[in-house]
């Protein structure tokens, strides 16, 4: 298992990379196929951070063969990590980070394997335990529920806390929550559209291009 030097030395190398890019792209689809297609137009637009949904089909089977299409240097994580077995078989895959919907198992067995893990939380409560249980980033999830607004009144007492925004994040709410202070954006379907699903792959390059307009 990786050492406490080696897990904060690869969450500070995530931060900083969700610092320079602004956005992670979540991947959620039915077809494993076409999940593999978004990821690799996604990289091949200059998306440098990439989720695959473990809800997707064969989630760890798209993460397996983006790994070997992409090679080690993509930063490729794995989403929607519950337990301590999604952490352990998304690792086996070939996830170099994880992105937990809430706090349990999945974050203190990703930190356990080494992986900087990204972990959702919504009240000042949960932050402060993502905090304590060693969270790269938190990920604000629902976001939509409070909005920039939220976001901005959890920045008063958490000034310094590298918030990502996750859940209904549109272009223009992207805008909004990165001028409040988040760290970077999570965006799902109106980035990644029905490409995942079998839609166009041109649709989704003019998406990724109009996305990145904005970061």
């Amino acid at each position: 298992m990786a050492g406490q030097a080696e897990r904060d030395e690869a969450a500070e190398k995530l931060r900083e990379a969700l610092a320079a890019r602004r956005m992670l792209a979540i991947v959620r689809g039915g077809d494993a196929d076409a999940a593999l297609r978004t990821v690799i137009t996604l990289v091949e637009e200059g998306v440098e951070l990439v989720e695959v949904s473990l809800v997707s089909a064969d989630a760890l089977g798209v993460i397996r063969r983006a790994r070997a299409a992409l090679g080690d240097g993509v930063r490729l994580g794995a989403g929607t990590v519950v337990t301590a077995e999604d952490a352990e078989r998304s690792a086996e895959a070939g996830a170099s980070y994880l992105v937990t919907p809430a706090l349990g198992e999945g974050v203190t067995a990703g930190r356990r394997l080494g992986l900087p893990v990204l972990a959702g939380a919504l009240t000042p409560t949960e932050v402060v335990a993502a905090l304590e249980a060693g969270a790269a980033a938190v990920k604000l999830f629902p976001a939509s529920l409070g909005g920039v607004p939220y976001l901005r009144a959890l920045r008063d007492p958490f000034p310094h806390v590298p918030f990502m925004p996750v859940g209904g994040v549109d272009a223009a709410a992207a805008a909004g929550y990165l001028q409040a202070g988040a760290i970077a954006v999570g965006v799902g379907s109106p980035l990644v559209g029905d490409a995942a699903n079998g839609g166009s792959t041109e649709e989704l390059r003019a998406r990724i291009r109009a996305f990145k307009d904005i970061l």
